[in-house]
């Protein structure tokens, strides 16, 4: 038994309340799909926490802007990243500790395989920047899809939506809400699902709940972890780089 977890963004209170959570269960074998950084208030807090917590860390499209540059994003996604570099970057007199986090995100690999199992944050062919998505199912098989499952033998693990759900090779959808928050491999495919496991630090499907999942030989177990979202609020809204939109979308979940 693992958990997975993903797109932590800088939210020391979620995460805290996540792994709180994995102790009361008793798993302690943690595998990160990326995103440690971006968007958050507590970046060393986070990736001091991921680097003592999780056997597994994979580079996500934050965690990448962070060393190459967020070109491709939005303004506030862009200032929270560049204000996350000034805090993290090392200068020349910088310590153990602060060279030990730098070196840490800039090695960060892209992808993970455990037997017939993959774990990255984007997709297959992209794997920090394309996002997997339920709602592309609507047009049915494509091209594209039959690259992402080509890419993969039985279960690929994802993130970078921040949506918790199943897509199967039977181009079947499911959330983890319409699952009761529980997939039992393989229904509703042949030999393959793409799963989705959520966001711990800024969840998007209308759930403030952090979210992670639990991952056992018969199944798939998302957790909603209720956390103080309005202490992280607090803190962004004290951070002139960190735009309000950020603080206010962790109480509605979106």
């Amino acid at each position: 038994m693992y958990a997975v977890i993903s797109d932590v963004h800088s939210n020391i209170e979620a995460l805290s309340a996540v792994f709180a959570d994995l102790d009361d269960i008793g798993v302690r074998d943690v595998i990160c799909l990326g995103d440690v950084v971006g968007y958050g208030p507590n970046p060393l807090e986070c990736v001091d926490m991921i680097m003592d917590r999780c056997r597994i860390v994979l580079r996500g499209n934050h965690d990448e802007a962070l060393v190459h540059g967020a070109y491709a994003f939005n303004l506030p996604a862009r200032k929270a990243i560049d204000w996350t570099r000034n805090v993290l970057k090392p200068g020349w007199l910088a310590g153990h500790a602060v060279r030990r986090r730098w070196d840490f995100l800039t090695r960060l690999p892209l992808r993970h395989e455990e037997g017939p199992d993959v774990f990255i944050h984007g997709s297959p062919r992209d794997p920090t920047n394309e996002y997997i998505l339920a709602r592309d199912m609507s047009y049915g098989p494509s091209e594209r899809f039959e690259h992402i499952f080509a890419g993969f033998e039985r279960l690929l693990f994802v993130g970078h939506t921040h949506m918790p759900c199943v897509i199967t090779d039977r181009y079947q959808t499911r959330t983890a809400q319409q699952l009761d928050y529980r997939y039992r491999f393989p229904d509703f495919c042949e030999h393959k699902t793409i799963v989705n496991v959520g966001s711990v630090g800024q969840p998007r499907d209308r759930d403030n709940r952090a979210c992670y999942v639990v991952v056992t030989p018969q199944s798939i177990t998302w957790r909603r972890v209720a956390y103080d979202f309005e202490k992280t609020m607090a803190k962004i809204g004290q951070i002139e780089d960190l735009e309000p939109q950020l603080a206010a979308r962790l109480k509605i979940g979106t």
